[in-house]
């Protein structure tokens, strides 16, 4: 096989390996640009019940005060898939920093940061992440149903999730149980303004207040990390774009180097043929 066959080969591979990492780039990127209006949303909802959680809390104590007694365990929301730098990496570095490290159980979401625990004592579980913005919804499903079977087999969780959040530029360790601790009540807090008016017995609306408000938390995190993995993929695969283009415009210029070295050696052949054929001068 001639230098040139195998470097036109080398490039097919090459150009190949571009087209697919920006189709990659060009998904992630449309993917963050849909997810940005429900992020939005979804954040205003949060908001409105931790306002909820605060003016109930101001009037009703919590018909069960928050356990710290019970099991601590951090859910990891990792990436599903690669090409996203140090996404996952960095979240191990970020859980090892947290002083009950340890001693806490762990769930990890997403093949990739499971892949890189698997063999990690602390690991409780591993639950398949999302690629997509229309997978969250199966996701949330899969940590829910998970949570309340390691409720019922484990008693009441200290939960915390670990999370990738670009618009902070750091990652976030966010309380989810026992929920609305920025809120807690007090026996001898002021209670000034007029208590909310309640339709359900003060237990049964918390209780239900709780479900909705760790639903609409849930959706906000993973919303939050899976937008910065779409944008640290793009980046990742920008990068990687623009290397492979480097080497494909230098593999173009090797091949325009072998082509007229080529050239030059056919010229070469030529002109030694037809000196080799020319009649011998008369004497």
């Amino acid at each position: 096989m001639s230098r040139r066959h195998e470097l036109a080969l080398h490039r097919q591979k090459l150009s190949e390996a571009r087209e697919v990492m920006n189709s990659m780039k060009s998904l992630a990127f449309m993917e963050s640009r849909k997810l940005a209006q429900f992020l939005e949303s979804q954040r205003e909802v949060v908001t409105t019940l931790q306002a909820v959680a605060a003016d109930f809390l101001r009037f009703h104590t919590p018909p069960e005060p928050p356990d710290f007694t019970g099991r601590r365990v951090y859910l990891l929301l990792g990436s599903e898939r690669g090409f996203c730098g140090g996404f996952n990496e960095a979240l191990i570095d970020r859980l090892d920093q947290q002083p009950d490290a340890e001693q806490a159980g762990l769930i990890s979401c997403g093949h990739k940061l499971s892949t890189l625990l698997e063999e990690d004592p602390r690991l409780l579980h591993q639950v398949e992440g999302v690629t997509v913005l229309d997978e969250v919804s199966t996701l949330l499903i899969r940590v829910t149903t998970l949570l309340a079977e390691l409720t019922q087999q484990q008693g009441p969780l200290h939960l915390q999730v670990i999370y990738h959040d670009e618009a902070q530029k750091e990652l976030q360790v966010q309380q989810l149980l026992p929920p609305f601790l920025a809120q807690p009540a007090r026996a001898d807090k002021p209670r000034s303004g007029v208590a909310p008016e309640l339709h359900l017995e003060p237990r049964q609306f918390f209780s239900e207040l709780v479900d909705h408000y760790l639903f609409a938390l849930l959706h906000e995190v993973i919303y939050i990390s899976l937008m910065s993995e779409y944008r640290q993929r793009t980046q990742h695969l920008d990068g990687a774009v623009r290397y492979l283009e480097e080497r494909l415009e230098e593999m173009r210029r090797r091949d325009n180097q072998l082509r007229q070295e080529e050239i030059t050696e056919e010229i070469e052949v030529l002109l030694l043929n037809a000196a080799g054929t020319e009649p011998p001068a008369e004497g």
